[in-house]
Parts: C-alpha cells; sequence; structure tokens
C-alpha cells in the first residue's frame, strides 16, 4: 500500500502545526526545527552539534512537549553510570526477588545534554538502546515507550574531560544538525521577549504519542521510484571513493537518507520522493558517518564541503516512473 495525495496533504498540514509551534522557542531556525521532525516521523534519532546558547536544549525541550507523550531530560557528566540512565535491578526483601525500577530513557522522546561529557561505557549503554528499542538488566529485556526518540546535544569547545563519540557511535543518529546563531530580525524579536524565559514557554501538544506512531507508519509507504534509489546508491558509493575520506557512509547511511527522504516528502505534501529532497537531507544524514583523511581535515576540508561537492558531480535521475 503506497501513500495516498489525500494521506500526503493531512500529513503535510499536522507536520506544519508541529514545526509552527516549536518556531515559538527556536526563532528563525525552520530547517532545523523541520529536521527535528524529519527524524521524529523517520524513527530515527537527532544529535545537535553547536555552540552554547544556540538553544539546543530548548529545541529537544519544544519537540518534547509537541506531543501529548513522556518525556525526560539526562544532564550527562564524567560520573553518570549506565544504570542512571537504563535502571536498576533492586532486591525487595518482601517479595525475595528483584523488582526492576525503570531508568529516564523510557520515555518518548529523551534529551540527552551534552552527551560528550560521560565514560564512554555510559554513552554506549544510551546507543544501545537507541538501535534495539529496549533494555536489557539482568537478563531480562524491557522495552522502551513507542515513539522512542533520543535527541542528544553536545559542544564543540571545551573538549577538555569530554569523551567523543566514536564514527560507529555517531553512524546510530539518523540526523545530525546545528542551529547557529539566529539573524537580526529574530534576535531582535527575542531581545524583545527577554522578559520571558525560555523553560516559562510551553508548546502546546498538537498530536498524541499513539498519533505519532500510526503517522511513521504511513510515512513508510511514501513512494520511492527507482531511480531514487540508484541516485543515493550512486551518491553514497561516491563518498567511498573520494580521495580526501578514509571511511565512506555505509549501507545504513543509505536507508537513512532515504527514511528521511520519504518523510520529507510527505511534510511537503507529496506522496513521492523526488531528488530535491535527497539533496536537502543528504548533508544532515551523511555527513557525520564521514572518516576523513588526517591529512584532508589538516588542509581544511570538511565532510560538509565533500558532500557538497558529491552532490554537484552526481547526477540525479531526470524522470521518474509514474506512481
Amino acid at each position: 500500500m503506497t501513500m495516498t495525495p489525500e494521506q500526503a496533504s493531512s500529513f503535510h498540514e499536522t507536520f506544519g502545526r508541529l514545526v509552527s509551534g516549536v518556531e515559538q522557542v527556536l526563532l528563525g531556525k525552520t530547517f532545523v526545527v523541520r529536521l527535528g521532525f524529519i527524524a521524529l516521523f523517520s524513527e530515527g534519532h537527532l544529535l545537535l552539534e553547536d555552540f552554547p546558547g544556540t538553544g539546543k536544549t530548548s529545541l529537544a525541550r519544544a519537540i518534547a512537549q509537541s506531543l501529548d507523550g513522556s518525556s525526560n531530560r539526562i544532564q550527562f557528566t564524567p560520573d553518570l553510570l549506565p544504570g542512571d540512565i537504563t535502571g536498576v535491578s533492586i532486591y525487595d526483601q518482601r517479595s525475595g526477588a528483584f523488582d526492576f525500577h525503570h531508568g529516564p530513557v523510557f520515555a518518548n522522546v529523551v534529551l540527552a545534554d551534552e552527551i560528550n561529557r560521560a565514560s564512554p561505557k555510559t554513552q554506549a549503554a544510551l546507543l544501545e538502546v537507541m538501535e534495539e528499542g529496549r533494555v536489557t538488566v539482568d537478563g531480562e529485556t524491557h522495552p522502551v515507550d513507542a515513539p522512542f526518540m533520543v535527541i542528544a546535544t553536545q559542544n564543540p569547545i571545551e573538549q577538555a574531560g569530554t569523551y567523543r563519540l566514536p564514527e560507529a557511535q555517531l553512524d546510530r543518529f539518523l540526523l545530525k544538525a546545528s542551529i547557529g546563531y539566529p539573524d537580526h530580525a529574530s534576535t531582535v524579536r527575542i531581545l524583545e521577549g527577554a522578559g520571558v524565559r525560555a523553560h516559562d514557554t510551553v508548546v502546546p501538544a498538537v498530536i498524541t504519542a499513539k498519533e505519532v506512531v500510526e503517522l511513521a507508519a504511513l510515512v513508510r509507504t511514501v513512494h520511492v521510484d527507482p531511480s531514487i534509489n540508484d541516485y543515493v546508491s550512486r551518491l553514497v558509493e561516491a563518498t567511498r571513493s573520494a580521495v580526501e575520506v578514509r571511511l565512506g557512509v555505509s549501507v545504513r547511511g543509505a536507508l537513512a537518507l532515504v527514511r528521511a527522504a520519504k518523510t520529507l516528502a510527505a511534510a511537503s505534501g507529496r506522496h513521492y520522493v523526488v531528488p530535491d529532497d535527497i539533496k536537502s537531507l543528504a548533508e544532515a544524514v551523511l555527513a557525520h558517518r564521514l572518516v576523513l583523511d588526517p591529512e584532508a581535515e589538516f588542509d581544511g576540508v570538511t565532510a560538509s564541503s565533500i558532500i557538497a561537492q558529491l552532490l554537484l558531480e552526481t547526477p540525479p535521475p531526470s524522470d521518474r516512473q509514474a506512481v
């Protein structure tokens, strides 16, 4: 079954209301807000990397509030333990059995604030549940809530005492984005509301957690023409042969790009993917999956610039089959 034009139009309307609500908190950053909800409906996770004070935590909190579901915030610190995230089994003397106490990861939206400040062992505990959708403690498996989305933040500065996420763990994030500083007009609007703290702004819930699950299932039915799959395959293969790249994009990255493109198509009111969907999301989905050659990094080459160049060199399909 393929999404119908009517269903695409309805999804577009719902998506627009979600974005409009969050934009009350994060002014002038429509594209980044859209990326957050693309990750949600693509059943993926979002990594926000930017300088302090750009609104990373506010964006994550606003996305959580826009859903009538549960949300938790975890402040990552060097002394945070895996059990502080997943939960622990505690012996109950009255019953003579171990009772599992759920950790903060059991929520629809989990904000992992400054994830690179925790130890690799603690990071791995979160990234495992991100991939598997369940927690195993003392041999017993506990599924997390649905939908389940992790929004992690990290700062590119103040690296002393932090633990950089390995490339294999970065690959677990569907999208990586940077918010950046607001433009002049948005800054003026923010200053006009300086009397209201960001924490005091509550974004009204637009949809329920159950509706998110249903819409995510609907998004999976968006039509993808074989020529689009061929385009993505050629683009991914080009990352592996680029001279500046030591490790290119895996098949997981290609699948992630198609999944995200389906959501963007539906958010745009279409029931089929077009090449521009791939182009719009290529950097956010693929750049953080590249491992650059050290000499290229020394010369100032970035993963984003490589993706931009490959998009210019890889011709998109010129036509598509009828849906």
